[in-house]
């Protein structure tokens, strides 16, 4: 890790690219190489359609991002460590991405999950061998649980994003994000890359790799108004807990987020911009008539496009992360049906 500012004039290491590089090695066995996909996207008071690339972590196994860290973290345990199982807490993706990583390690994994996680990711993690406490609704109760059940049990904690081998296999994206774009169209950079932000690791982890790797990159954080809690610490100058949430986007429901997180988004990214839900869903519909399935945490970044509250790059190409496809088909055939008959 190097050294860089962090809040408050404190001196916090942040994730270096030769450990996003070693995290690459690591998970590249496993993880899947997501495609960086073209796409036209009409903006608003704009005439034309524009370009954006899609990074398409929705079609990642256990179907987000996250696996990427939880592998990173969970295969760099010690023998002894790995025989006494592992544990988290989360709304769901992280879930899934321990539950997975867990299952082809050989470990037992135990995972607390909100009260009303929704079942499309309280069911994938049953069926990868994880079992299930759920717990309140908040990221805090979650926590406290899984911390219960390691001091009970003897687990190791996976932590959902607040730590750096977590953040450095995030930062994989970063890494194939430059290098796809680069492939496909030579000498390319991104102008803007915009990432949704629940704890933070992931942008954590792509802006340790494009802020070092693409200086002049533009990189833009999207939360839901509705659980804004990396803008209203940025604004706070530290992080701060929001009393209260309601989003539609449950992968980015997190009412804090984590010390280190929070020292990467100060240090690295650009800004970061809150949505509606009501452009969350229309990013969710708009990704569904291309035949993507997205979920809304996954979505947050499209929204931020469709909506204008984040400009495409006019030097540059723009990405888009779509961190997560779990997208519960109840939900999807409701919206669906709204769109129908509101045309």
């Amino acid at each position: 890790m190097i050294s860089d500012g962090g809040g408050a004039g404190t001196a916090v290491a942040l994730v270096a690219v030769e450990e996003i590089r070693a995290a690459a090695k690591n998970i590249e066995a496993v993880a899947v190489r997501t495609p960086l996909l073209a796409s036209r996207i009409r903006l608003p008071e704009s005439p034309t359609p524009r370009r954006v690339w899609l990074k398409c972590e929705s079609l990642q196994h256990a179907g987000a991002f996250k696996l990427r860290g939880a592998y990173n973290f969970i295969s760099s345990l010690s023998g002894p460590d790995r025989s006494r199982g592992v544990v988290t807490y989360s709304s769901g993706n992280h879930a899934q991405g321990v539950a997975w990583s867990a299952r082809e390690l050989g470990l037992e994994a135990t995972v607390v999950m909100p009260v009303d996680a929704p079942s499309i990711k309280r069911d994938a993690v049953i069926r990868m061998g994880g079992r299930v406490e759920q717990v309140g609704t908040t990221t805090i109760e979650r926590r406290a649980r899984a911390e219960e059940i390691v001091a009970a049990q003897g687990g190791v904690m996976v932590p959902p994003f607040d730590d750096p081998t977590i953040i450095a296999g995030q930062g994989t994206v970063g890494l194939e994000i430059l290098d796809q774009l680069s492939a496909a169209v030579p000498g390319a950079r991104p102008g803007v890359v915009i990432v949704p932000i629940g704890g933070g690791g992931l942008i954590s982890g792509v802006a340790a790799a494009v802020r070092r790797l693409s200086p002049d990159t533009r990189i833009i954080g999207v939360e839901p108004e509705g659980a804004p809690k990396m803008r209203k610490s940025l604004d706070a100058g530290h992080p701060v807990t929001l009393s209260s949430i309601d989003t539609i986007a449950d992968g980015l429901k997190p009412v804090r987020p984590g010390d280190l997180t929070f020292a990467h988004v100060e240090e690295l990214v650009d800004d970061v911009v809150t949505l509606t839900d009501a452009s969350i869903r229309s990013a969710v519909l708009w990704c569904y008539g291309r035949r993507l399935v997205v979920e809304p945490s996954g979505a947050a970044a499209v929204a931020g496009l469709l909506s204008g509250r984040v400009r495409p790059s006019e030097s540059g190409e723009t990405v888009a992360v779509l961190s997560g496809g779990n997208l519960d088909p109840a939900l999807l055939h409701e919206w669906l049906e709204e769109d129908i008959s509101c045309g």
